[in-house]
């Protein structure tokens, strides 16, 4: 594993992550993670007891992960407040309100029903630092005899008040609620996380509601609904006469929505929106917004119409939040939908992101498609190639000159960006520009270079 090489091996850019019962993901392994993550807090925490939150989503082995995850941390002598199923942001939430040592959800966001994941946040309820996922898997490799057990799972039972906790911070983010009666939404909870909270966040808020995908089974999150598949949102959203649609992946922390002609609105847009509302407030701080590389060039150039500029940071929440403390700006976020609102949250928090835009349209008094009608996007191609080793892209000529080939026909008006996924065996190639052939055209000739070079087959 070689776990202190410099960047962690087991750790991805959003925790661990794979098939639920294979490695790393085997009640072995999971219960030497959770011994591990309160050996480690044991070391660095000082408060005590020792207590920290935990949470899953809808996957049929969330529960026996969370159950092994907490024997681990019990045989550090450390305790679990056990939340059940809650979305990610709630668990970060929970983490820092009452003051928990650290949190674990258990959830593979967007992934199908056989994946899962691990996801340990510090006790300020941000992703855990890398220098302490380092320490963790040094343990696992190094220190066998320190995190030694049988693999067990622990006999745990929600405690209903953390669910409760988290929708009353959601409803105070509204000092006046009433005012988002006169919206009508549709909202498609993915079957996952949010099929807990959303429901029972809108009828307290008394928002007339068409709900969509709550009926969690084990096996149907994200099954051609949610964030991924919005399509269906957006076409209801159109039928129903809303005013709003939105798409949440399995965990809740990306929103993607639907204007109310049934027009599809990714994270760009949510971050139109958001700025240009909060500049014309004087609310946007830093001068600028926080974006990634997959950030389209149409919001770049529409928020440069309004004096916005935009920083971009490598994919992945976690960059966007580090560049947005970093730079001091309060709105960042992924075209996935990934949203941070840090002067709400440091989490990326679909539903607070749901919270925000109704209260844009009720100030603004205009629609999601009034407020976003100045920005184009490019066209954009995203293409995967299912990779079974990481060679270094840029160590490819055929993948060079491919790029190179893209980048003298568009020049500076359009980009390409290929990596690695994070979270996945892939590799991805984006391609925008002005014109959608080219950049049909050049994605093919991109991921086609990559699939000859490594001897891959597309995905």
């Amino acid at each position: 594993m070689n776990a202190m090489a410099g960047k962690p091996q087991l750790f991805g850019t959003d925790g661990v992550r794979g098939v639920a019962g294979q490695f790393p993901l085997d009640r072995e392994t999971i219960f030497k993670i959770g011994r591990a993550l309160g050996v480690v807090l044991q070391r660095h925490v000082a408060a005590r007891p020792l207590r920290v939150a935990l949470g899953e989503d809808t996957r049929e082995s969330s529960a026996w992960i969370s159950q092994t995850v907490a024997a681990g941390l019990r045989s550090s002598l450390v305790e679990v407040a056990y939340a059940g199923v809650i979305t990610t942001p709630g668990v970060a939430f929970l983490t820092l309100r009452h003051g928990f040592a650290g949190g674990v959800m258990v959830s593979a966001s967007h992934n199908p029903y056989q994946d899962n994941g691990i996801k340990i946040l510090s006790s300020s309820g941000m992703k855990l630092s890398e220098s302490l996922e380092l320490e963790i898997e040094a343990l696992l490799e190094e220190s066998p005899a320190l995190i030694s057990g049988r693999a067990t799972e622990a006999g745990i039972e929600p405690e209903p008040h953390l669910v409760d906790d988290y929708l009353d911070f959601l409803i105070g983010l509204i000092p006046s609620a009433e005012r988002l009666t006169k919206f009508r939404l549709v909202v498609d909870c993915a079957n996952g996380s949010a099929s807990r909270v959303v429901p029972q966040l809108l009828r307290r808020l008394g928002i007339e509601t068409r709900i969509l995908n709550s009926a969690p089974n084990g096996h149907n999150i994200n099954l051609e609904c949610g964030s991924l598949h919005p399509h269906q949102m957006a076409e209801a959203t159109r039928e129903f006469g809303a005013d709003l649609g939105v798409a949440f992946d399995g965990d809740a922390d990306r929103a993607i929505f639907s204007t109310r002609e049934g027009r599809i609105a990714d994270g760009d847009y949510v971050l139109y929106a958001a700025a240009t509302f909060f500049q014309e407030r004087g609310m946007l701080t830093g001068g600028a917004v926080v974006g990634t590389l997959m950030t389209n060039l149409g919001l770049e150039l529409a928020l440069g119409r309004h004096s916005i500029a935009l920083k971009r940071t490598p994919v992945g929440d976690k960059y966007v939040l580090e560049e947005m403390r970093r730079s001091g700006i309060n709105l960042g976020g992924e075209p996935s939908g990934h949203i941070i609102f840090s002067d709400i949250s440091l989490a990326g928090d679909g539903i607070i992101t749901l919270l925000q835009i109704l209260r844009v349209l009720a100030e603004t008094e205009k629609s999601l498609g009034g407020l976003v009608s100045q920005l184009r996007q490019f066209p954009q191609i995203i293409r995967n190639v299912r990779v079974r080793e990481r060679r270094p892209l840029e160590s490819i000529p055929e993948v060079n000159h491919a790029v190179s080939e893209f980048q003298r026909e568009v020049g500076n008006r359009g980009r390409v960006v290929v990596r690695y996924s994070g979270t996945e065996p892939l590799a991805r190639v984006m391609v925008e520009a002005e014109e959608d052939g080219i950049v049909q055209h050049h994605a093919g000739a991109i991921a086609g270079a990559i699939e000859c070079a490594l001897g891959l087959t597309r995905s």
